[in-house]
């Protein structure tokens, strides 16, 4: 006769432990939701403007760690890259990771493609000076 009852009463007040249960879920997604989902969105965000702002004259990191200079735009998805002097390749704008310093503008319209041709490299900086412990304990460094 007690154990009857006792089932009657547990059975009644369901409604209030599915709240319970479904409650750390929920906590478990809004967590989730603004430490991982919004940041990705936020960075891939990022990335799609940096690419949609390449231009001739950007140096460029590639997704294999290739430096390189843009001479190109040749469409929305493809850009020529000057590895070495002389040496260009078209990659996918999309294996570009980095943008390392902006190009000037373009001043106008090319008359030729002559202008293509000619590399927009920037000047090479001067060579640190080179300075060895042991130089400079027995004086052997410049002066």
């Amino acid at each position: 006769m007690l154990i009857s009852q006792a089932w009657a009463q547990g059975a009644g007040g369901g409604g209030g432990d599915f709240l319970v249960q479904l409650f750390p879920l929920i906590l478990i997604f809004v967590v989730f939701y603004f430490l991982l989902i919004r940041p990705q969105q936020a960075k891939v965000r990022a990335q799609r403007e940096m690419l949609a702002g390449v231009k001739r004259g950007d140096r460029v990191v590639t997704g294999g760690g290739i430096i390189g200079l843009v001479t190109k735009v040749i469409s929305d998805n493809e850009v020529q890259v000057e590895l070495a002097e002389g040496v260009r390749v078209r990659i996918i704008k999309q294996t570009i990771t980095d943008i390392l310093t902006r190009g000037e503008s373009v001043r106008g319209p090319k008359d030729s493609s002559e202008e293509d041709d000619k590399p927009m490299l920037p000047p090479p900086a001067p060579a640190p000076e080179r300075k060895s412990l042991l130089g400079s304990l027995f004086g052997g460094g410049k002066k």
